[in-house]
């Protein structure tokens, strides 16, 4: 789907392509693809790289054109692994042509777009606009970051109560989740820096960069304690897990031993030899009896060693 945006003095959507607007592309068709490529005869590969989920943060130049590629959160709606990932987001930019291409519907461009358009300023230039997109995204990290703790609250709340496999899984998909987030925000910063240097920047841009430089910065430190925190939690409840499992275990073997003298007992008195027991019409009682005190005397000792 292509959207054109007209940002002087505003956002406003246009019908068509005109100098300098804005070309907003999401979940391209071939369809668009092509017309994009044969109108502003755009490098085809550029799509490519762009589509590629796993495409790192970087920029390059090709006849003129120039690619950013900006990984940005997002949130899959299927029941996954990594509910929260990264995707790339695409910025063509070449003289009177800037086009931004995202192979995914997300949330952050949803806003990015209203925000603009409530804050009624459009952008001075492509590079006020790259750095704007920097700016949101940071944001959007931290807006996700902090579901991502609520998460993690609830899933330790319910632990708390009881260690079931669910909230386990649920916590080792967050800590998936950060790891992707860490990654991207550092090939963002790594990328920003990079841009500082090839983009003819202004004073306002460069106060622009500062906000983006202190977003990303918290961004990055908070995915760094929350992976922290998440780590920590992991091996607190695998340590509890394993506490259990000992405790099972020293109970069931306290037990058996116990079980162990009865079963002694009967075999020495059920033996086919003489014990002097044979004719006794309270044999049995007594064999059960001696049972009984000896399973008693060694339940004591193992209660008072805390071995049961």
């Amino acid at each position: 789907m292509r959207t054109y945006w007209n940002t002087i003095g505003g956002l406003q959507m246009i019908d068509e392509w005109k100098p300098n607007c804005w070309i907003q592309v999401t979940c391209p068709t071939e369809e668009d693809q092509e017309l994009l490529e044969k109108q502003f005869e755009i490098p085809d590969y550029f799509f490519s790289d762009v589509s590629d989920t796993d495409e790192r943060a970087r920029y390059e130049y090709d006849d003129g054109w120039m690619l950013i590629i900006l990984r940005i959160p997002y949130v899959k709606e299927i029941r996954s692994r990594t509910p929260y990932t990264t995707v790339p987001l695409g910025i063509i930019h070449k003289r009177d042509v800037t086009i931004t291409v995202c192979y995914y519907e997300t949330n952050m461009m949803i806003d990015f777009v209203s925000f603009q358009q409530k804050r009624g300023e459009g952008f001075t230039d492509h590079v006020d606009m790259i750095f704007r997109l920097f700016l949101s995204s940071a944001v959007w990290y931290l807006k996700r970051l902090k579901q991502i703790s609520s998460l993690i609250e609830k899933a330790k709340r319910n632990l708390d109560k009881e260690v079931n496999n669910e909230s386990l899984i649920g916590l080792s998909r967050l800590q998936d989740s950060l790891t992707f987030f860490i990654t991207s925000i550092r090939g963002n910063e790594t990328l920003l820096s990079k841009l500082k240097f090839k983009l003819q920047i202004d004073e306002l841009d460069a106060d622009l960069i500062e906000d983006v430089n202190i977003e990303m910065t918290q961004a990055r430190e908070t995915t760094n304690i929350y992976s922290n925190i998440l780590e920590s939690t992991m091996d607190t409840y695998s340590s509890i897990i394993n506490n259990n499992m000992n405790t099972v275990m020293r109970t069931l073997t306290s037990v058996s031993i116990l079980m162990m003298f009865p079963t002694l007992i009967a075999s020495l008195f059920g033996m086919n030899l003489i014990n002097g027991m044979e004719t006794k019409p309270f044999g049995f009682i007594v064999a059960l009896v001696i049972s009984v005190a000896v399973s008693g005397l060694f339940w004591w000792i193992f209660r008072y060693k805390r071995l049961i």
